[in-house]
């Protein structure tokens, strides 16, 4: 049977229907954010230039500061965007009630399992697998392409303490599970490798026979996660990437824990700030976001004056200065959903075909505005989410039927979006009788 071959599609266009296909399921989507971005030049250019001093062999951090609806969850997406263009490794942590701040263990395992590149998505082995290659490669080139399989072994395993040296003085356990991982390759004894792999990531239940086999007691904890942190970023840069940049999400979290877990979640910011000061972490980035009440109220980031001290800004509404600490985010306003809105229309333009604008007119989008933020309250930062998603339908409607005209066919009804609101969206939401 002959089928037919699919419609090849440049890049461009993947990409925008990738896109498409995110606002579609009301979700930030994975690439090309640049073209729907509005308003954050600025703090863009920031966040880019300290990129720049981190691949250099500094480390660095900002906070990004806004309510519910200011555009953080983009922002932190764009900037994880920008590292990996730049030759970065990128993860992303959200901080949860199984993820707390003051779990280092567990930021260490979501950190390992979320490791993102250019090309692909939980690339830990890929990494892996690259900075050995190279140390292969590093021998090679120096003894020669006759080099014995046994003497490469040896030498490569040699190499890979010395690699880690500075790590394996405060704990040895990453370079044996290092060296376990590339015999059990050699041999093709894939499980152990992925045991090995697995250890390093600070998985649970790796059994104990791959820590007899390795020579290793215990496990990753909240000890020595940092120092796995250390020896991590080190595998990245060797394996040909620029550094680390991490983002740590929805921080605010950390309120509702005790006293006593809030403070111990807090110094681990303070031990991290201090960390990259002194040039202990190299070629690492922290992003935290966190709601003004993280910053400012009584149970967030104030509670603590050594931290407080180290990331306070001063504030003026209207020459913002990101390159203070904390970038601090407006609330998204009419103007710049208006301005999302034509840009979603040229990437769709490029995903399907030109849409109609007579149609889909800057007049209607303003209507269409009108109509659903007075579903919610009057309240435009809460609804950019749920207007680009009914947006995307729109324009779908308008393709696909010649005689769909949305000023006359559409009124917003919230009804379909039972179930899938957002705790904040349904906050504000007017219910009609």
């Amino acid at each position: 049977m002959n089928t037919p071959e699919p419609e090849h599609m440049d890049r461009g266009r993947l990409e925008s229907i990738n896109i498409i296909n995110a606002l579609r399921r009301g979700t930030v989507p994975a690439s090309g954010l640049e073209r729907i971005a509005v308003g954050l030049d600025i703090e863009e250019n920031v966040i880019s230039r300290q990129l720049d001093y981190v691949a250099q062999g500094g480390g660095d951090t900002k906070f990004i500061r806004g309510e519910y609806g200011s555009g953080k969850t983009f922002l932190v997406a764009r900037a994880l965007e920008i590292a990996r263009s730049k030759g970065f490794v990128t993860s992303q942590v959200v901080i949860s009630s199984q993820t707390p701040l003051h779990k280092l263990r567990g930021i260490y395992q979501q950190i390992a399992a979320n490791l993102r590149t250019q090309e692909e998505e939980h690339a830990l082995k890929t990494i892996t697998d690259n900075w050995l290659f190279s140390i292969e490669e590093r021998l090679l080139s120096v003894g020669g392409d006759g080099t014995e399989d046994a003497k490469l072994q040896s030498a490569t395993e040699q190499e890979i303490e010395t690699s880690l040296a500075g790590i394996s003085e405060m704990n040895t356990a990453l370079a044996a599970a290092l060296r376990t991982y590339y015999r059990a390759n050699n041999t093709g004894d894939f499980a152990l490798a992925q045991a090995a792999l697995g250890w390093i990531a600070a998985e649970p239940n790796i059994g104990r026979d791959f820590k007899a086999k390795a020579g290793i007691r215990g496990d990753i904890d909240d000890a020595v996660a940092f120092v796995f942190l250390r020896g991590l970023v080190e595998i990245i840069h060797g394996a040909g990437y620029q550094g680390l940049a991490i983002a740590v999400d929805e921080m605010e979290t950390t309120q509702g824990l005790q006293r006593s877990q809030r403070e111990k979640g807090y110094q681990t910011l303070v031990r991290i700030i201090d960390a990259l000061d002194r040039g202990e972490m190299p070629r690492c980035y922290f992003l935290f976001t966190g709601t003004p009440a993280l910053y400012d109220g009584s149970r967030g980031i104030r509670s603590l004056p050594p931290l407080y001290d180290r990331i306070s800004v001063m504030q003026d509404d209207a020459f913002k200065n990101p390159r203070q600490p904390q970038i601090i985010l407006a609330k998204f306003d009419t103007a710049k959903l208006e301005q999302v809105a034509l840009k979603v229309l040229d990437v769709y333009a490029k995903a399907y075909s030109e849409p109609d604008r007579e149609r889909v007119s800057h007049r209607f989008i303003r209507a269409m505005i009108t109509k659903i933020t007075t579903r919610f309250g009057g309240r435009i930062d809460i609804i950019p989410r749920i207007f680009l998603k009914e947006f995307v339908d729109i324009l779908d409607k308008c393709e696909l039927y010649d005689d769909y005209n949305p000023a006359l066919g559409y009124d917003f009804d919230a009804g379909h979006l039972q179930g899938e609101l957002k705790k904040e969206e349904e906050a504000v939401m007017v219910v009609r009788f």
